[in-house]
């Protein structure tokens, strides 16, 4: 019997040549220092959101805000000039906006503070606590246009935009500080001011050594509760390396009393201060480890009548932007006298 075989039909193999093409991959690192990234914008931008859907429980704890944002006003008005155009950086729920519109404490019969500001632009990353109090009477006393960020750290304005920026307790979370203050730098006008303040050097330090000292006790080590926060004879290095000149900076601590530990970690969780280092420990603190801080912390730094004192020290700064026209300080050797001999000649005067 003859058998058919199939393989006649099967047309031979042929072998393709993929030519080899030998390519090169380079590694380049992108100008500048490279950044390190220290908090998790989008946990902060949750926490944000998260507080502000609260509306009463967020406002009630405004009261720290508002009081900042008062005295950063203070600070604008020391400057006798119009501000055409405003940035309101990092707004959080328009503190600013709402400050300006009252008198000052110091003149009350001369009108709001924000008589010499044409239009304010309240940029925030978080949408819904920038527009909480977008239905309040203040938002009609003043001319104010809320922006949402896609980043707090990459600002969406042209050069020479601003006669101002403010910035009220937003900027000690951010990552690349030194990048954004050359971007606000970039967005200020010659001769046009920058006021800012951010929290630093020792906030919540009762709170902070409280923490270390009971982890240390219940679990014989130390996690990452509380942010690292910029120290005060930092900000003058960074505002100059942005740019600025004519600088100031001073410190100045608000302390806040609290009936019990708890009741401070609620505050920060309601305001969308809490933790957001990338490095911090997942999940909640154990409960003895809260109990424990609680008794360290009264026995440490607990006020006579069994309050808590809670210490928020703010780092105020103040940068002009480079003009031709700004006042410069002389150069060495020009002096026509020396400042030795006339401090000589008052100190024997008042003998």
């Amino acid at each position: 019997m003859n058998t058919l075989s199939i393989r006649a039909f099967i047309p031979p193999l042929t072998r393709r040549a993929i030519p080899l093409r030998a390519t090169r991959c380079y590694a380049m690192q992108a100008p500048g220092a490279p950044t390190v990234e220290i908090f998790s914008q989008q946990h902060k931008w949750m926490q944000k959101e998260r507080a502000a859907r609260d509306v009463e429980a967020s406002r009630s704890v405004d009261y720290l805000r508002d009081e900042v944002a008062s005295r950063l006003c203070e600070r604008l008005l020391d400057i006798n000039r119009p501000f055409p155009r405003v940035l309101d950086l990092g707004a959080n729920a328009c503190n600013i906006a709402r400050q300006l519109t009252f008198p000052s404490e110091d003149s009350p019969d001369k009108g709001p503070r924000g008589i010499r500001v044409g239009k304010l632009t309240a940029a925030e990353s978080s949408e819904a606590l920038l527009y909480r109090d977008a239905d309040l009477p203040f938002n009609s006393e003043i001319n104010i246009e809320r922006q949402v960020l896609p980043t707090s750290e990459l600002l969406p304005f042209e050069p020479d935009t601003f006669d101002a920026v403010l910035s009220s307790l937003s900027m000690h979370w951010i990552n690349d500080l030194p990048s954004v203050l050359a971007q606000v730098n970039s967005a200020l006008k010659p001769d046009s001011p920058f006021i800012g303040v951010m929290m630093g050097g020792d906030s919540l330090y009762e709170l902070r050594t409280s923490l270390q000292l009971a982890e240390q006790e219940r679990r014989g080590g130390v996690a990452t509760h509380t942010s690292p926060l910029a120290d005060v004879r930092d900000v003058g290095g960074l505002l100059q390396k942005a740019g600025f000149n004519l600088l100031t900076v001073d410190v100045d601590d608000i302390v806040v009393d609290f009936p019990d530990i708890f009741a401070l970690m609620k505050d920060l969780q309601a305001m969308g201060e809490s933790n957001a280092v990338i490095s911090r420990e997942k999940g909640p603190i154990q409960r003895d480890t809260l109990l424990a801080a609680e008794g360290i912390y009264r026995a440490l730094h607990g006020n006579e009548d069994g309050s808590l004192p809670a210490t928020f020290r703010l780092i105020y700064m103040i940068g002009w932007k480079s003009s031709p026209t700004q006042a410069k300080p002389l150069e060495r050797g020009t002096g026509m006298f020396s400042i030795k001999d006339y401090l000589e000649k008052n100190g024997e005067e008042k003998k």
